[in-house]
């Protein structure tokens, strides 16, 4: 074909051919979580924005949780490298900072987001902080169509750490619990907001920090939200 079209015409038509398949740049930004709780008006957010190829991707995540007029009780922002390394599983690599009120943490950080058969969604991570802490997260969720437009999802978090951090109010082995049932109506496959319950429950030495505190080790709590992405 160089020979006949010449070398400047054919690499212009493979450009636009790699660019077409798979090549091309694309991004999202997804709030997957942003409710308040209807009782104590407490708040809780996730969500994240990616930006790259299919290849390679530049991943922005963060979630956090507070209460009005308490201010924000946590929250953390990521900044990921992301690869494909399965057909439905990407590797991610990067770092992790906090940034509530009180001691503050820098992770290296390295972890996953994967498509299980039947559409089951997971992730977690490993968080390395700038101490020499270690800890992981996962969490999980499988979206049942109850309806064209109406869906139940729920959905687990799990929270572990490798040692006792006391100034972090955390104890070793798993720390905490979340488990969640929220029921979305999609106005737009964009734009569904939803009501849901959510049980949250500290768990061992995590627990004894909290009820030491004056504060509870389990709660549970009946929210509406909304959840979004373009």
């Amino acid at each position: 074909a160089d020979a006949i079209f010449g070398a400047a015409a054919m690499e212009q038509a493979r450009s636009v051919l790699r660019l077409e398949h798979g090549g091309g740049r694309g991004s999202q930004v997804m709030l997957d979580v942003a409710e308040f709780d209807l009782a104590s008006k407490a708040y809780e957010w996730e969500g994240e924005a990616w930006f790259g190829t299919d290849e390679h991707r530049l991943v922005l995540k963060t979630q956090g949780e507070g209460a009005r007029g308490e201010g924000v009780e946590h929250a953390e922002v990521q900044a990921l490298y992301s690869r494909p390394v399965t057909l439905y599983g990407d590797l991610q690599m990067g770092v992790r900072q906090d940034l509530q009120k009180g001691p503050k943490r820098t992770y290296a950080t390295v972890g996953f987001e994967s498509l299980f058969p039947y559409w089951f969604e997971a992730e977690g991570a490993l968080f390395l902080s700038q101490k020499g802490e270690l800890s992981a997260r996962v969490e999980g969720s499988y979206d049942f169509r109850l309806a064209q437009r109406l869906v139940l999802q729920p959905r687990a978090e799990f929270d572990l750490f490798a040692e006792d951090i006391p100034v972090l109010g955390v104890g070793a082995g798993l720390s905490s619990i979340e488990l969640a049932l929220r029921l979305r109506y999609e106005i737009k496959r964009e734009f569904a907001p939803y009501v849901g319950v959510v049980w949250a429950r500290k768990v061992g030495d995590t627990a004894r920090f909290a009820r030491a505190d004056g504060h509870g080790a389990e709660e549970t709590r009946v929210v509406a939200g909304l959840r979004a992405w373009f």
